[in-house]
């Protein structure tokens, strides 16, 4: 058996349809001793991973759950390869992003919270001016899915080259020329030093009044406390959040009395979209690590995802 076929799963207690992701690539689960790799569950507990990998220095393949690997930065190393499920979920994210949009732009949140008949309001996504700060996997299937509304894309990434769908592209660093005249500026990007706390109330007062602001990223990327106030005084239009800070966001909080801003509990996928995304994800690079192939969803340390 190639060695390489060996891959642990952890930690303890780890769903067992991980094990099945692997053995539909091509592996077997093995303990950590005797493995070459690792599929890792927990999300969170970078302490438990470290400890894991401290341990057995023969772990030469790491799988992380999700798309943010902010929680395991630090122990991103040469000495193995990590991969995340960047782009695994990304249909799914980008569907609820689209979601948002029409329910805001349109004007149906308010409708929904309406207890009488009300005047008539809203306006259309059709031929609308639409931001996407990201130019990952997210962007790309929400660029595909704004197509029918004929939306005029703007899309903010580290690289200018053409993006497919998108009218424009601009650098990263230019990020606040997407903001002015958008009619929806979307948030689709990893937390990092660069995108923390990257909309804020200079940020918010740069948008049009009418405009709406998603985030499906990280509650990070927008100072809470500023977007509280724009949606009060009406700054913006509204947001739709499908990520907050704090998260999980606290009973009585602000955000959840204002009319003008829907949020989502990190649903981009939900309890059940995961697993079998998820398993497609693992049992495609456990095939691509027998084989020796170029995995996917690669860590970039220097990028921070």
């Amino acid at each position: 058996m190639n060695a390489r076929q060996c891959v642990a799963v952890g930690p303890l207690g780890a769903p067992a349809w991980l094990g099945d992701a692997v053995a539909r690539g091509g592996g077997r689960t093995a303990p950590h001793g005797e493995a070459s790799a690792l599929v890792w569950w927990e999300a969170y507990d970078a302490g438990a991973l470290e400890a894991v990998l401290r341990e057995h220095p023969n772990l030469a393949w790491v799988q992380l759950p999700f798309a943010g690997v902010e929680p395991f930065i630090h122990l991103v190393d040469e000495s193995r390869i990590w991969t995340s499920a960047k782009g695994a979920y990304a249909d799914e994210v980008a569907e609820l992003a689209l979601a948002m949009l029409l329910a805001g732009v349109r004007h149906v949140l308010a409708y929904s919270r309406a207890r009488e008949w009300s005047p008539t309001a809203g306006r259309s996504l059709l031929g609308a001016r639409v931001s996407i700060l990201g130019g990952g996997g997210i962007a790309r299937s929400l660029v595909r899915l704004l197509a029918p509304w004929r939306c005029e894309v703007t899309v903010v990434r580290r690289s200018e080259a053409p993006f497919e769908g998108a009218a424009r592209v601009l650098p990263a660093s230019r990020y606040r020329e997407a903001l002015a005249g958008a009619d929806a500026v979307v948030l689709a990007l990893p937390l990092t030093p660069e995108t923390d706390a990257m909309i804020g109330r200079r940020e918010l007062a740069m948008m049009q009044p009418h405009a709406w602001l998603v985030n499906v990223g990280r509650g990070r990327q927008i100072v809470t406390d500023d977007l509280v106030v724009a949606l009060r005084d009406g700054t913006i239009g509204g947001a739709g959040l499908d990520v907050t800070e704090p998260e999980p966001l606290p009973a009585g909080h602000p955000l959840w009395a204002l009319p003008n801003c829907l949020i989502t509990p990190h649903t981009g996928t939900s309890d059940d979209m995961t697993p079998p995304l998820l398993a497609a994800r693992i049992a495609d690079n456990v095939g691509r690590w027998i084989r020796g192939e170029p995995l996917v969803g690669v860590v970039d340390r220097a990028a921070g995802y």
